[in-house]
């Protein structure tokens, strides 16, 4: 069985996030998706986010009804910071041996994991799949993420462009999955709520209506 994890702030989750985690879970043939909402984010010390279980009940609601994804509190019941090595650690011990884990994380997120946490434990521990930024194509990010393995991760990582694949004798693949261009930030959405601006069909239904209900971002 094949399961992605997709941690993030989800500070709200929105539809861009939702759209790249099927388009992810429909190239890689996964099982499903475990969208993890992080308590205390390591890169966001410091900043006003909206507590935990709010953007977890946000999560919930937005992947009601939806086979192919769901959502872990593991984060949300772990004290101290959310690193990631620590969630793949915990779905290693939990779910079933012979379970494939895939890390799925955004390419500006992968562009900065030479300061992750534990960064070099966490390649060894789990093969990553890549998400494509907007305005890029699949052929020119390819070169981007050949250019920041070279130059950022060590060890020797050989290209393959049919399998759109990483690979290393010793470490798990880094996949990289063309996901489709919905240019939607979560800053923008709380910009918008802050000034009284529509946000629908940026978020999913149930999510505009627990944030209204919540009075939330304002």
């Amino acid at each position: 069985m094949r399961i992605g994890l997709f941690g993030g702030t989800f500070d709200p989750i929105h539809n861009g996030h939702l759209r790249a985690a099927l388009d992810v879970a429909e190239a890689m043939t996964l099982k499903r998706c475990i969208l993890i909402p992080a308590a205390t984010p390591p890169h966001k010390t410091g900043k006003k986010i909206p507590n935990v279980n709010h953007r977890l009940a946000m999560t919930q609601t937005a992947v009601e009804g939806v086979d192919a994804l769901s959502v872990s509190d593991v984060e949300a019941r772990r004290s101290g910071p959310s690193f990631t090595i620590d969630t793949v650690r915990h779905f290693q011990r939990t779910l079933a041996a012979e379970t494939e884990l895939f890390l799925l994380i955004g390419a500006d997120a992968f562009f900065e994991i030479d300061a992750w946490h534990a960064w070099r434990e966490l390649l060894e521990a789990i093969a990553m799949v890549v998400m494509t930024r907007p305005g890029e194509g699949a052929a020119d990010f390819a070169v981007s993420l050949s250019a920041f393995i070279e130059a950022h991760v060590p060890g020797d990582y050989r290209f393959e462009s049919a399998r759109r694949a990483f690979f290393h004798p010793g470490r798990p693949p880094i996949h990289y999955v063309p996901v489709t261009m919905l240019d939607i930030s979560s800053t923008d959405i709380r910009s918008r709520i802050r000034r009284g601006r529509s946000i629908r069909y940026l978020v999913p239904e149930t999510v505009e209506r627990y944030i209204r209900e919540k009075e939330l971002y304002r």
